[in-house]
């Protein structure tokens, strides 16, 4: 588990050092240019690594379901080198994915002007610059996209769903308590992620507005990858007792 969270803090590295510096050094010297080549490598990165993320998260699910519902073949099935090989095909499959995007995105012609209604490069956004009658291939890899991203989550859902009829036969209460405090870290990250993702990508046009689209953008690409430390970290009792002391309001055996 540990290694697979390392793989996602590097992503989550990644997507917010691509969105936040060039948007805070534009927002500091009054300006929203960025160059062609600049808007390339700002959507190849943001697409591979949401899209690494996704697979990630995806692998997490398997493993924690190996990890409490068949735990005496945990080491068989994911030993290190399989966590290896898993992690490199998550990799792997966003770099291709995001060659697919960005490659099928820059060659539609632009038949609107060159001034985005975003604070970055992103695939929606770039679309609504297109001609309307070239679009239409993105749009369906869009939508296949979308159809992926459903696929993992519904993959996820029915992983936990397995997880927590095995978690509630557990008799132990410390036992059940340390199931319960590994996987909804885990469904909380999904969870916020899948949303946000979703939402910004299958939105209905009738309620789409530059303000909303901001926002949502915001939420999907740099809301998950900041708050996704926080939340994997609650389970460490030190960084609980930092918390509670910094809020000034917490018990005494939380902080031991």
């Amino acid at each position: 588990m540990y290694f697979f969270l390392l793989s996602i803090s590097l992503l989550d590295l990644g997507s917010i050092s691509t969105i936040v510096p060039k948007a805070m050094a534009n927002s500091l010297w009054d300006t929203r240019d960025i160059s062609y080549s600049g808007c390339a490598a700002q959507l190849f990165l943001i697409v591979f690594f949401l899209s690494a993320v996704c697979s990630l998260l995806t692998v997490m699910a398997y493993d924690h379901f190996v990890a409490i519902c068949q735990p005496l073949h945990y080491g068989t099935l994911l030993g290190s080198r399989a966590c290896v090989h898993m992690a490199a095909a998550a990799w792997a499959s966003g770099f291709l994915y995001a060659a697919l995007h960005m490659a099928n995105t820059l060659s539609l012609p632009l038949c609107q002007g060159n001034a985005l209604g975003q604070v970055f490069c992103e695939i929606p956004q770039i679309l609504k610059l297109s001609c309307s009658h070239t679009y239409l291939r993105e749009l369906g890899l869009n939508v296949a996209s979308a159809s992926l991203l459903f696929g993992c989550f519904v993959f996820i859902v029915l992983s936990y769903v397995q997880i927590f009829r095995t978690v509630l036969r557990i008799p132990s209460e410390q036992g059940l308590h340390k199931a319960f405090s590994t996987c909804l870290p885990h469904l909380a990250v999904v969870s916020l992620f899948v949303s946000t993702a979703m939402f910004a990508y299958l939105k209905p046009p009738s309620i789409s507005s530059p303000s909303l689209d901001l926002v949502v953008s915001v939420l999907y690409s740099v809301v998950p990858p900041a708050l996704n430390p926080l939340i994997y970290s609650m389970r460490n009792q030190e960084l609980k007792g930092a918390m509670c002391k910094l809020i000034g309001g917490c018990s005494s055996e939380v902080i031991k």
